[in-house]
């Protein structure tokens, strides 16, 4: 689901290996499926014969659809593709990346800095952040092309019906004003213990988790991944972490606060190649570099939102996004 972000790292590296393993002997998982297309504005490269790409993805529903949208695009491209999307975790994606395993990926600016580049503070600024990944990734032989508007990065959201019980709250800085009994939070494990969590970003607001004047250990609930949501929008609390592109912010009406003090790290999606890959095939980021504009909090809100609570398949949702913008046909 959606909240299972990238930055979550919860595999080992044992997973990676066999994962990699499993790619080196030709086998793609029961997911490979996408619909057939025919040429749009991307038109077949001139390749070699057996030309190939693999292309991978996390397990979460964004990193689905965004993978079948890759998969989509190297097809019409011309490419014979492995499709390894849907690999569990970050870590395993990140390693058929770095060993050659896979070709392509969609990587979180956030993401790679963090977790991956041993930074221990991520940058408010969006494109700062892009070319700081950027310039440091190129290192590890992987090029990152131009990031899209998406930024997939935390929040916190109030539930409509209590935004005028609060004075129409619309920034985090206005939860301090709050009286001590209406700054209640619900949030994941992960956020509740983060570096770019739940207590730094309270501090970075003048407000102290634990302190009963500021916000006791009582006005703050955990609940599992994903049931954040559904306990913000039914009043356990007044604020919920949520992800920017996750699409029950639209469906249960949720209103995200600002961060009017850029706390929180960009978590821009780029489209990321082996530079190897890239240097081989020259055309892969002009065709990319159309894409990537088109991928934003808004598409990808809706576009989560018709696999999570639609129940449509990710590759048919990435199908209708590549017709729809033109990149690509629909073949019978």
């Amino acid at each position: 689901m959606t909240a299972l972000r990238a930055r979550i790292i919860t595999t080992t590296a044992i997973v990676a290996a066999g994962l990699v393993a499993l790619t080196g002997c030709g086998l793609q998982p029961a997911t490979a499926y996408v619909p057939k297309v025919g040429a749009g504005s991307i038109k077949p490269l001139n390749l070699p014969p057996g030309a190939s790409l693999t292309i991978t993805s996390k397990n979460f529903t964004e990193q689905l659809i965004l993978g079948k949208i890759a998969v989509i695009a190297a097809k019409a491209a011309g490419f014979a593709v492995t499709d390894m999307t849907n690999v569990p975790g970050t870590v395993p994606a990140r390693e058929l990346m770095t060993s050659g395993g896979a070709d392509m990926t969609w990587e979180y600016t956030g993401t790679a800095w963090l977790s991956f580049l041993g930074e221990t503070k991520g940058i408010p600024d969006k494109r700062a952040q892009y070319i700081a990944v950027r310039d440091a990734d190129a290192r590890n032989g992987l090029s990152w092309l131009q990031p899209a508007p998406l930024n997939n990065t935390y929040a916190l959201a109030v539930r409509t019906e209590a935004r005028s019980r609060l004075g129409d709250i619309t920034s985090l800085s206005q939860i301090a004003k709050l009286p001590v009994a209406d700054r209640t939070f619900c949030v994941e494990p992960e956020f509740n213990s983060r570096v770019d969590g739940l207590g730094p970003m309270l501090k970075a607001y003048g407000l102290t988790r634990g302190k009963a004047s500021s916000v006791p250990d009582g006005n703050v609930k955990v609940f599992d991944t994903g049931a954040v949501y559904a306990a913000t929008d039914r009043g356990t609390c007044n604020f919920g972490e949520v992800y920017t592109t996750d699409g029950r912010i639209n469906k249960l009406h949720l209103t995200i606060l600002k961060d009017d003090k850029a706390f929180f790290p960009a978590y821009n999606v780029a489209a990321v190649f082996r530079s190897s890959t890239l240097k081989k095939y020259p055309g892969l980021a002009e065709i990319f570099d159309k894409i990537s504009p088109r991928i934003t909090e808004t598409t990808l809100r809706k576009l989560n939102l018709r696999v999570d609570d639609g129940g449509e398949e990710p590759a048919d949702v990435a199908h209708d996004f590549m017709v729809k913008n033109g990149f690509v046909t629909a073949a019978g």
